[in-house]
């Protein structure tokens, strides 16, 4: 007895009792047909059918079922007897699954369009709840038995859950997959053509197919799911068939409406395919959907956008741009040609709008400089708010300015390229000098920032330089400033624009005033302490290197102003020991009292101006070689002078002058004792016509001067880095090195080059014609 107690024991360890599936499947079975008809179901019987298949598990007498192949059977019996009890079972779900759709499969089959869709959409989710309940019922064979089995690399064997998808995937969805699908394309067929559909019908069909991607070699895992179904079975027959419906509507809709009602059209069409996805696609779907309709909407089209593109700039319709934009930006290195587009359409709208403005623009500065900045302000903003500001659109807004400012009809009759940063510098001179129309602090600084907008498209800078130096150093000079902050403002944004080299002078000249304002503060007291001068005396002491003014020219100072020049030199001759003054008699001016005329005048003038009219204390006609002889001012400038001096009725000349209307060395010149102005203060120190046209050929001169030496500074430079180089590597370093300031040309980098290898700074390299080395 007990021998045979022990045998027992170690066969069934647990005591469990075998049970045979056939007892137990026919109750089993009824319960999973009911979980199928949707019949409610207590959650006793639920339990009742859970412990069926546990018990059947857990149970023993199998545990002589197959050994798998490839296994050893000592191996073998070191595992739990219930390892593989649970297969029979497996098979009779199977069939039952297999069973039930075959005769559910028979209702749907001559179904179509929204009647199959709604059968099976609806048997889907009967069947999808159901298989969830019959996964808990069979959670314990899931768990041991379905799990072992995978582990072991057996293949066809599913979690409950997952066999329920193969079996309606192999039975169900097979079958009808091609009926379903064409139900869904017509659906949505008809909700593009305008119509409203039950998106619950597609939806379902699609959560279906979702669903069903299974990978076969995971299919015991919920992670295991993948898109392969809806995928080959509905996105890609989707995808052709929204092509074909685009293809066909776009170009019906494009031969029936101009281009700006086709793009609104496409971009709703592209909103409506988007909110496709959102409410009843897989969101997988949206990226190959897009690129579909992307291609098919816009794609196809571009030639006929292009052309509508120039139409809707000549015709300023920003929003109907920004919307092409918006479309065309989809489409890889599809807004190439509008930026080229948009690029010579600017140009072309600056050349014109300069045109326009005529000859009288070369001597109007602001009526140049403002055409250019209602040119870039119009087209700035519409790459602002129609291209998104673009960095390709803001390149061909940069492109299209730099062309048309440094070559347009201006430069043209001026013949000179040099004529755009001539007229900005006198723009600038005329916002900084004192003025009745001067703006406000505010409105000027945004001025000025708008200047700075022309100064970045100025190949040129260096000639901006050159003017913008001469004109504020006659401001500085003749304190004509309208504002120190305004000054200091520009020279600070040049300098952000340009580096510190570019406004160096210039700061230099700002130093030159302040230490002026001291000297003169330092030479009153001086005067206070050693006797005062009979008049009122200030100077200006210049650093020779920063201004650009020339060496004074001939001339013989006045005896009644020759006391204060000498008292003025010997005082800054003790206060800096070693320095020369050089008197630039030509930019000084005073003001000098008349006693002659019935009313007494203030005479505002220039010094060579006070020179001629102080002769007339001494007699009251002189000939013009008298007033030479004793003024010593060059003639042909003495006779501008007197020009002036007639023409405002102060002097007068009874000879006639020669047929040019020159007064001739023998012309004499009275003082007209008759003369009356309702002023009693009068400015007659007005420039000279040929003295600004001299400085401004003198003004170019000094600028081709000055690039030579950059370019050779430039040559040697780059020489003495590299050592030996090519002509044409040279050629393009020196342009590179060089384009900030100004644009070189090649046939002067040429003469510079040529120049240095005569100073032997540069030599040919022997056998190669092309290249140079560096002489240290």
């Amino acid at each position: 007895m007990s021998s045979a107690s022990t045998s027992s024991r170690n066969h069934n360890p647990h005591g469990l009792k075998p049970i045979d599936l056939d007892c137990i499947w026919g109750d089993l079975e009824e319960g999973i047909n009911k979980v199928y008809q949707r019949e409610n179901m207590p959650k006793k019987r639920y339990m009742e059918l859970y412990t069926h298949v546990y018990n059947y598990c857990t149970s023993v007498h199998q545990s002589q079922t197959r050994i798998p192949s490839g296994k050893k059977p000592a191996k073998q019996a070191a595992v739990s007897g219930a390892q593989f009890v649970g297969l029979e079972l497996y098979k009779r779900l199977k069939d039952f699954l297999h069973q039930y759709l075959v005769d559910l499969l028979s209702d749907g089959l001559d179904l179509m369009d929204e009647e199959v869709l709604r059968f099976y959409t609806k048997q889907w989710e009967d069947y999808q709840f159901s298989s969830k309940v019959l996964n808990g019922i069979c959670s314990y064979l899931n768990r041991h038995w379905v799990r072992r089995e995978c582990d072991e690399g057996r293949k066809g064997i599913y979690e409950i859950y997952s066999l329920a998808l193969v079996t309606w995937r192999d039975n169900f969805f097979k079958p009808l997959n091609k009926q379903v699908t064409n139900a869904v394309l017509k659906l949505i067929e008809r909700e593009r053509n305008g119509e409203t559909i039950n998106t619950r019908l597609v939806s379902g069909v699609i959560n279906c197919y979702v669903e069903l991607g299974l990978n076969e070699d995971e299919a015991n895992s919920r992670s295991g799911q993948n898109l392969s179904i809806y995928t080959e079975h509905f996105e890609n027959e989707f995808l052709q068939d929204t092509e074909r419906y685009y293809l066909k509507e776009s170009s019906e809709f494009l031969r029936q409406n101009p281009v700006t009602e086709y793009m609104k059209k496409a971009e709703t069409r592209l909103f409506e395919e988007k909110r496709r996805v959102q409410v009843y696609l897989h969101e997988k779907t949206y990226d190959p959907l897009a690129r579909t309709c992307e291609k098919v909407l816009i794609e196809k089209h571009l030639e006929t956008f292009y052309a509508e593109f120039q139409n809707l700039l000549n015709a300023d319709k920003n929003e109907d741009l920004g919307r092409m934009y918006n479309l065309v930006s989809r489409i890889h290195d599809g807004l190439g040609e509008l930026r080229n587009l948009l690029e010579t359409h600017i140009n072309s709208q600056g050349l014109t709008a300069i045109l326009k403005c005529g000859e009288s623009a070369l001597n109007d500065p602001k009526m140049y400089v403002t055409t250019v900045l209602d040119v870039h302000k119009k087209y700035n903003a519409l790459v602002l708010s129609a291209f998104n500001n673009d960095a390709g659109f803001v390149a061909a807004l940069d492109k299209a300015c730099g062309k048309f400012i440094n070559n347009n009809a201006m430069t043209r009759i001026a013949n000179s390229s040099s004529k755009s940063p001539e007229l900005l510098a006198r723009y600038c001179d005329i916002l900084l000098k004192k003025s009745s129309k001067n703006p406000e602090e505010a409105e000027l600084e945004d001025t000025l920032n708008q200047v700075m907008i022309v100064f970045k498209y100025i190949e040129d800078k260096d000639v901006f330089q050159k003017f913008y130096h001469k004109m504020l150093a006659k401001r500085l000079v003749q304190h004509m400033s309208a504002s120190d902050d305004a000054e200091a403002s520009m020279i600070s944004k040049l300098k952000q624009a340009c580096g510190f080299e570019y406004t160096s002078k210039l700061q230099k000249m700002f130093q030159d005033v302040g230490v002026s304002k001291i000297l003169n503060e330092n030479f009153r007291k001086h005067l206070d302490n050693n006797g005062s001068l009979d008049l009122d005396f200030s100077i200006m002491v210049l650093s020779s290197g920063a201004w650009p003014f020339q060496q004074s020219t001939p001339f013989s100072l006045p005896k009644e102003l020759e006391r204060s020049v000498q008292r003025f030199t010997t005082f800054y001759n003790q206060q800096h020991n070693g320095r020369k003054l050089n008197w630039l008699y030509q930019m000084t001016k005073g003001e000098i009292v008349t006693n002659c005329y019935k009313n007494r005048y203030t005479l505002q003038a220039s010094t060579f101006q006070m020179a001629i009219l102080l002769q007339y204390n001494h007699g009251n006609v002189f000939s013009v070689m008298q007033l030479q002889e004793t003024t010593q001012i060059k003639m042909d400038m003495l006779v501008q002078v007197l020009g002036i001096l007639l023409k405002s009725k102060l002097l007068n000349c009874d000879d006639s002058p020669d047929d040019d209307g020159e007064l001739q060395p023998t012309s004499n010149v009275a003082l007209f004792t008759g003369y009356k102005n309702k002023k009693l203060r009068v400015n007659i120190n007005v420039p000279m016509k040929s003295e600004l046209k001299v400085e401004q050929e003198q003004t170019h001169k000094h600028i081709e001067e000055d690039r030579k030496l950059l370019i050779q500074a430039a040559i040697v430079r780059i020489m003495k880095m590299r050592k030996v180089l090519k002509h044409q590597q040279l050629l393009g370093e020196v342009l590179t090195q060089l384009s900030s300031r100004f644009k070189p040309r090649v046939p002067v980098i040429k003469k510079c080059i040529d120049i240095l290898i005569e100073k032997e700074y540069l030599e040919r390299v022997e056998g190669q014609k092309d290249s140079y080395s560096y002489l240290a």
